[in-house]
């Protein structure tokens, strides 16, 4: 019982630090794809961008 509670806490750390290590700063970005296009396009921002693979992961809105 006395390891238990360290390992649940050391659990629920490594899991909370690796769903967030997926992410990145893209909380305010809505990407849509454009197919007739061909390219990625923010609905928050406004941003655009040409990915090789899937969504951008990354905030492109100028600063």
């Amino acid at each position: 019982m006395i390891l238990l509670i360290p390992l649940l806490a050391i659990a629920v750390f490594l899991y909370l630090w690796l769903t967030r290590r997926g992410s990145t700063l893209t909380r305010q970005c809505l990407w849509r794809e454009s197919r007739a296009e061909g390219i990625w396009r923010c609905a928050a921002c406004g941003a655009t961008c040409l990915p090789d693979r899937g969504a951008p992961r990354h905030c492109l809105r100028p600063r």
